[in-house]
C-alpha cells in the first residue's frame, strides 16, 4: 500500500500530539530495555524534538491520519517511529527510501537493546561503523552508527 509522504510545513499543536502518540505507541512496541518510566521521562522532550529538527516527514494512511514519521537533519536519520498497528507494512522502508532520495539521508544512530531497527535499517543496506556504550544523554543504553553501503 502506497503511502501519503510529505514534509510537514505547519508544526501544529494538534499534529505534535499525534506525533508525541506515535511515537510512544512505537517506542512501548520495541523499545522493550526501558523501564515505563525511563518512557516517561524521554517522552517530556519528544515535542521539543519535533519542533526543532529541520525535516519532519510524515507518512500518512488512505484516510490521511499520521501513521508515521521521521526526522531529518544534515543527511542524518535522527527519528523514525510507526505506529505499532502499521508495522510490517512497508511503511518504514518506503519512508527511508523518500530520505534517501529527497534528503540524503547517509547515517543514523540506533540503540543496539532494539534488534528490529538494526535488522530492518541493515536490510536496507546501513552497516555499522561504530558502537558507543552510552547514549546521548549518557545513559547505559549502546548505541550503534551506521552509514549507507
Amino acid at each position: 500500500m502506497k503511502q501519503n509522504i510529505y514534509e510537514v510545513q505547519d508544526r501544529t499543536q494538534e499534529l505534535k500530539n499525534r506525533l508525541l502518540d506515535i511515537w510512544e505507541n512505537s517506542v512501548r512496541a520495541t523499545h522493550f530495555f526501558l523501564s515505563d518510566e525511563e518512557v516517561n521521562n524521554i517522552k517530556q522532550y519528544v515535542p521539543q524534538a519535533l519542533a526543532a529538527v529541520e525535516h519532519l516527514i510524515i507518512a500518512g494512511n488512505e484516510s490521511g491520519e499520521a501513521v508515521a514519521f521521521m526526522g531529518i537533519e544534515n543527511n542524518r536519520l535522527e527519528m523514525l517511529f510507526i505506529s505499532d498497528d502499521e508495522r510490517g507494512k512497508g511503511i518504514g522502508k518506503q519512508l527511508l527510501l523518500y530520505g534517501i532520495s529527497n534528503y540524503g539521508v547517509q547515517e543514523l544512530t540506533v540503540n543496539e537493546q532494539n534488534p528490529q531497527a538494526i535488522g530492518f535499517y541493515e536490510h536496507m543496506g546501513f552497516k555499522t561503523y561504530k558502537r558507543t556504550e552510552l547514549d546521548e544523554e549518557g545513559n547505559a543504553y549502546p548505541l550503534l552508527y551506521m552509514r549507507l553501503g
